[in-house]
């Protein structure tokens, strides 16, 4: 890609991503993450309103009538984004690709978390860790994380989300927000992601195109695996082809579905040809409500 088309094309994302941050994002993302964000301060006597959830149980045996934690906000929470930019995000039947969604979908996150003075960071990542980006803040910064997203040339072509949550979880110390936007084509993750689920705060971006759930009875065609390059002709009128890839397919949502549940985990679901603006907003309002 040129490097006029490529700033074009950032730039096109910053404008429009920017107009939705300042006009539903950014009071969502405060009022669902900076609230979670809170670290202990002290101890105080117990008054009545509240909250008896936050009761010390060691201080109050110890004085023998209640005390409860008072809780300050974390002035500066960090958020890591992680994309995955296997094969198989290069796909996208409609308008864009998955990998140009992730990229809108990650500027949205980063300029919500810059505007609430937060750090984002970058995580690149194939079936190996294909690039770091530290947490930093400014609007530059943000700019280079959409910029990486967008163009980053990968060397691996399969996806391994294992390798990727391990290295989150070693690299990133500190509690942080984790935004992990892949289709999840892979299995083996459910360990390393109830061990992240404990630590951090992780949210599953699941990206999927129409395309990839039904086939268009077109006779024959050849397939090639964009992650191992494998070549296939299959006749897409038989139906047995087609309830063959529906069930591979429904298998696949099922385990990252039963993976996400068991982790006590969110996701969000976007498809390249609709609208996701309505899935992110959903989720906020849930998150808000639920807290």
């Amino acid at each position: 890609m040129l490097t006029k088309e490529l700033l074009k094309q950032v730039r096109q994302i910053e404008i429009k991503t920017k107009g939705l941050v300042n006009q539903v994002f950014s009071g969502e993302y405060h009022s669902v993450f900076k609230g979670r964000g809170m670290e202990f301060s002290e101890v105080r006597e117990y008054q009545f309103g509240d909250d008896i959830r936050n009761i010390d149980w060691n201080v109050t045996a110890r004085f023998g009538h209640p005390f409860i934690k008072i809780f300050e906000e974390e002035r500066e929470l960090t958020v890591i984004l992680m994309v995955d930019l296997s094969g198989s995000l290069i796909f996208g039947s409609v308008e864009k690709t998955k990998q140009q969604v992730a990229a809108e979908i990650s500027a949205i996150l980063a300029f919500s978390a810059m505007k609430n003075n937060d750090k984002v960071g970058l995580i690149l990542f194939t079936d190996k860790i294909e690039k770091f980006v530290p947490p930093r803040k400014g609007r530059k910064h943000v700019l280079r994380i959409i910029r990486e997203v967008l163009s980053f040339a990968p060397e691996g072509k399969s996806t391994n989300l294992k390798t990727a949550l391990e290295y989150m979880n070693n690299a990133i110390k500190k509690r942080s927000i984790v935004f992990l936007l892949s289709d999840f084509m892979d299995t083996g993750y459910d360990k390393i992601l109830r061990i992240i689920g404990r630590r951090h705060d992780l949210i599953g971006v699941v990206l999927n195109d129409v395309r990839e759930n039904e086939i268009p009875q077109m006779g024959l065609v050849k397939f090639t695996d964009a992650e191992t390059g494998a070549e296939r002709w299959l006749d897409t009128s038989d139906r047995k082809i087609q309830n063959r890839f529906k069930e591979i397919r429904e298998q696949s949502k099922a385990f990252r579905k039963s993976m996400f549940l068991s982790s006590r985990l969110d996701s969000i679901e976007v498809h390249t040809g609709e609208n996701y603006i309505k899935p992110l907003v959903q989720f906020f309002r849930l998150r808000e409500r639920r807290w």
